[in-house]
């Protein structure tokens, strides 16, 4: 067989299964599609979960503040200790988002472990750690925001 008979041969294969040829195509195509949009907006939804809990536990977080700071509720609801558990919260939760939030986090958890002894009595404290909070926090909306 020359290679003029083998060009005929193919091209006739290709015409007869031309439709077949096509629809494999589309086929792929939109398995590609789909897979990669899935895993897209898997994506979003781990990065919006995340960040509608790292607000959970800011705002918990700030709650303790003010209870510490201005009920003077120590013992219950403005115990620190409670503060840690959301701050180390907030830590791990960072870990499954992009940069800055590991950063900011590792900023919160320094200006939390710096100020939370002296809360209750300094209102330097308490602004240090609102702001970071706040930072933190400005973040987060704003990576939720730009979320597709």
């Amino acid at each position: 067989m020359d290679t003029q008979q083998f060009l005929n041969s193919f091209l006739k294969q290709v015409r007869r299964n031309i439709v077949a040829l096509i629809s494999l195509t589309v086929a792929v195509t939109s398995l590609s599609y789909s897979t990669w949009r899935n895993e897209a907006t898997e994506h979003n939804r781990n990065q919006r979960q995340a960040g509608f809990e790292i607000l959970i536990k800011l705002n918990e977080l700030q709650l303790v503040i003010f209870h510490n700071r201005y009920d003077h509720a120590l013992l219950d609801k403005g115990n620190p200790r409670i503060g840690w558990a959301h701050v180390l919260t907030v830590q791990d939760l960072s870990l499954l988002l992009k940069e800055p939030f590991p950063a900011k986090s590792a900023t919160l958890l320094k200006v939390w472990n710096e100020n939370w002894e002296t809360m209750s009595q300094q209102q330097n404290s308490v602004d240090t750690i609102l702001l970071q909070i706040e930072d933190v926090r400005a973040e987060t909306l704003s990576m939720l925001s730009a979320l597709k």
